[in-house]
């Protein structure tokens, strides 16, 4: 009796883990793993949410970072280096 619950708990288990792989392949997923330009990213200064395609890149110490505008990513370089 146990050995049947056992493996029932096991083969829901299963399928949890075969539904989130499928979930992750759909063209959502897809988008994610590659990076949506559409997805939304927020600014470590300002706190404000911009689209990636549109925020301004810098790369700081091996970090990516996303800012709304040049002022905002000039005030971050300012606050690492004071």
């Amino acid at each position: 009796m146990y050995r049947l619950l056992l493996i029932i708990g096991l083969l829901i288990v299963l399928y949890f883990l075969i539904r989130s792989v499928i979930r992750g392949l759909t063209s959502q997923g897809r988008d994610r793993l590659i990076g949506d330009p559409r997805q939304m990213v927020q600014d470590p200064v300002c706190r404000a949410f911009v689209p990636k395609g549109s925020a301004v890149v810098e790369d700081v110490g091996g970090q990516t970072y996303y800012f709304c505008s040049q002022n905002c990513a000039q005030a971050f370089r300012k606050q690492l280096a004071g």
